[in-house]
């Protein structure tokens, strides 16, 4: 199953460590590799270094 995305300002599905997957300005984030923790029902934050919508993905 491939990783799914969630966009800043929607709720996380469960609780766990997410990383940003790209800018959705479509900028590259390859700057923005900081892993958050989010917990579940928690809206999804701007990226860390840009300040900029995103999209996250979780990684555990």
């Amino acid at each position: 199953m491939a990783n799914q995305q969630f966009k800043t300002g929607e709720k996380a599905p469960e609780s766990g460590n997410y990383k940003v997957k790209s800018l959705v300005n479509g900028n590259s984030s390859s700057e923005d590799n900081t892993e958050i923790q989010v917990n579940e029902g928690d809206q999804f934050p701007p990226s860390p270094s840009e300040n900029e919508a995103a999209y996250w993905e979780k990684t555990s």
